[in-house]
């Protein structure tokens, strides 16, 4: 799939049960985009020359796929990397943090979302069972201190206003980022855009 931008940046997209609507999204932003199979390796993803790595959504519990952790751990600090709702709980195990079955899964839309960073609320759309648990969270207080871990610093930068529950990290040592929440369902409508744009601006950054 190539986007608007004809020559623009190439993207390795993991598909975990991947959205049709996020291949949209990744489209729009110019990207061209080879969608890979769950078990592709760290090698065989290389192998195609990418810019950037995209980890997909999916069902089900991330430890079930120690293949898809092992790859994406590999992949760290090698290209960067994006990661979206299963994407950011394998990177959090990637990283050596850890994940639990949330009491109550987050489904639907209209849930409140916290950007650690700018103090912003947005509305999200969210669909999952499991949660990264890192070290301290704040909820709506004080930004914490980063998480050490072997593969350098994880900042916490979006925490669920409903249940404190983990729902983005950046590496601040790589380039990586993930968030557990929807961005492509647009619930608020555009509140979570600059997320795609993050993903260039990393990727414009390793170019050079």
């Amino acid at each position: 799939m190539e986007g608007k931008g004809g020559g623009g940046f190439r993207v390795v997209a993991y598909d975990f049960g991947i959205k049709y609507n996020i291949l949209r999204r990744l489209v729009d932003e110019g990207f061209e985009v080879t969608v890979v199979p769950a078990s592709t390796t760290a090698d065989s993803a290389l192998a195609l020359h990418p810019d950037g790595i995209f980890l997909s959504n999916g069902p089900g519990d991330p430890e079930g796929v120690p293949y898809a952790v092992e790859a994406v751990r590999s992949l760290l600090g090698k290209r960067p990397i994006f990661g979206i709702c299963l994407g950011h709980q394998i990177i959090g195990l990637a990283l050596g943090l850890h994940t639990y079955k949330l009491k109550f899964g987050h489904h639907g839309a209209n849930h409140p979302v916290l950007d650690m960073e700018t103090r912003k609320v947005e509305i999200t759309s969210q669909n999952h069972n499991f949660a990264v648990r890192g070290g301290e969270v704040a909820g709506a207080g004080t930004k914490p201190a980063p998480w050490t871990t072997a593969y350098g610093r994880v900042q916490l930068t979006h925490v669920s206003l409903n249940d404190d529950a983990v729902e983005g990290l950046r590496c601040l040592d790589l380039p990586a980022y993930s968030v557990q929440y929807h961005p492509e369902a647009s619930p608020g409508p555009h509140d979570a855009s600059y997320l795609f744009q993050r993903f260039t601006d990393l990727m414009t950054k390793g170019k050079a």
